[in-house]
């Protein structure tokens, strides 16, 4: 993009969850009309089941050295934290390739350096919503607890924030033990010996704050199209048609695809080659005696809990499969399973809403962030578990970008065209 780029007046975004409604609403910001369309309706994906953290201290590429620890053993293994089913799909087994390529300390550290230029963005962008009309409101977690059976196993997660902050990003958090932790958050069970609590960090219910921000993109005069199935999306040259299975929108300046876990089936015609596949997640909610005052996690596990109303949602595992596969009842037994003996006063047999969603995960960590092939058509998307907290600084990123023809720095690892991780 040079100095003769025009900003665009008129932009499409495929996809209404977090990451497509955040780049719509501060597109807007920017006086650019925009229409978004996502064929499953608002916050139909990934955005609607998950844990809903705001969590830019603990925000890490998933590719890390405790994945390869576990073992081909475990991994096959309906009931571990991670899951890959056994599998002859070529594209799934060279995904898994090169995650495990990047499963390395080194990588980790350099994917790690990406992410905390965009991590310090994630409150703010957060905070410009709440302050300029967008409905939803962020939670402060009076209390972030990461509690762990014994001192030995939180000593991973010790290791890990000294690593975050190496990376140059900040981390408040204290150390507790086990009763420390209770006096914190009753909820706890005595089998919790050991916690740390993390300082600065805050959660929605990522339902209800994703559909207030497309209520405030409507009430700006933006399109929000729920229904139509995108088949094609063309650039002609001169604009971008987007076709659908109810007929053609546009013409589009420009398009952002924002399709999470489908993002490469479009993105692929533009020179995208890094794939995105699905890490599936699954939640539910029980009720709770004593509703935690902020967000639980139970890092060993891979258990994230979060005080949504008066229940607590219990959200956790990875599981590498198809994004339509049903929903696997043994994945939601396993949460249970490693929940019940950390969590005191929670009715774990009284569940609701028992969901399964795909994460967009790339094999390197990094989300695809920014311009493709085509000047008029952009990617954002592949954030992993960190699609809620990254989604609004996401949006602002790019809509600068898209406006000014200017890639901001933080951006610049998240180049939607790289391909040197593929390999």
């Amino acid at each position: 993009m040079g100095n003769s780029h025009a900003a665009p007046r008129r932009v499409g975004i495929v996809g209404a969850g977090m990451v497509g409604l955040s780049t719509a609403w501060f597109l807007q910001e920017r006086g650019i009309d925009v229409t978004v369309i996502d064929r499953d309706g608002v916050a139909a994906g990934a955005s609607w089941g998950n844990a809903g953290w705001i969590t830019p201290g603990i925000s890490t590429p998933l590719p890390e050295p405790a994945v390869l620890r576990y073992g081909i053993r475990a991994l096959l293994s309906p009931r571990s934290p991670v899951y890959v089913p056994p599998t002859l799909n070529p594209r799934l087994i060279r995904f898994l390739a090169s995650f495990a390529l990047h499963s390395t300390t080194a990588r980790w550290r350099t994917a790690m350096t990406a992410l905390a230029e965009i991590n310090r963005h994630a409150l703010s962008a957060f905070a410009a919503l709440e302050e300029n009309g967008v409905g939803g409101r962020t939670h402060e977690a009076k209390s972030f607890l990461a509690a762990y059976r014994t001192a030995q196993e939180r000593a991973v997660l010790l290791e890990e924030i000294e690593h975050i902050r190496g990376a140059g990003q900040e981390v408040a958090f204290d150390v507790l033990s086990g009763d420390d932790a209770r006096e914190v958050e009753p909820s706890l069970s005595d089998r919790v010996g050991a916690a740390i609590r993390l300082h600065g960090q805050r959660f929605v219910d990522p339902a209800s704050f994703v559909g207030s921000l497309a209520a405030a993109v409507r009430e700006r005069g933006g399109l929000v199209l729920e229904g139509p199935d995108v088949t094609a999306v063309v650039d002609d040259g001169a604009a971008v048609r987007v076709s659908t299975s109810t007929g053609d929108e546009g013409p589009f300046d420009a398009v952002v695809l924002a399709t999470g876990t489908w993002l490469g089936d479009i993105a692929r015609g533009f020179g995208v080659g890094l794939p995105v596949q699905a890490g599936r997640g699954y939640s539910f909610s029980v009720p709770i005696e004593h509703v935690p005052s902020g967000p639980v996690y139970f890092p060993a596990q891979r258990v994230a809990c979060t005080p949504l109303g008066d229940r607590l949602r219990v959200a956790g595992m990875m599981e590498f499969r198809s994004p339509e596969a049903p929903l696997d009842r043994r994945r939601i037994e396993a949460i249970v399973e490693a929940a019940r003996p950390l969590l005191r006063g929670a009715d774990l047999d009284d569940r609701r809403d028992e969901w399964v969603g795909s994460r967009p995960c790339t094999p390197d960590g990094l989300p695809l962030i920014g311009v493709t092939r085509s000047p008029r058509v952009y990617v954002a998307g592949g954030h992993g578990m960190w699609g809620i907290t990254l989604g609004p600084a996401t949006g602002r990123l790019l809509a600068d970008g898209i406006v000014t023809g200017r890639v901001a720095p933080e951006l610049a690892a998240f180049d939607p065209l790289r391909r040197r991780s593929w390999r």
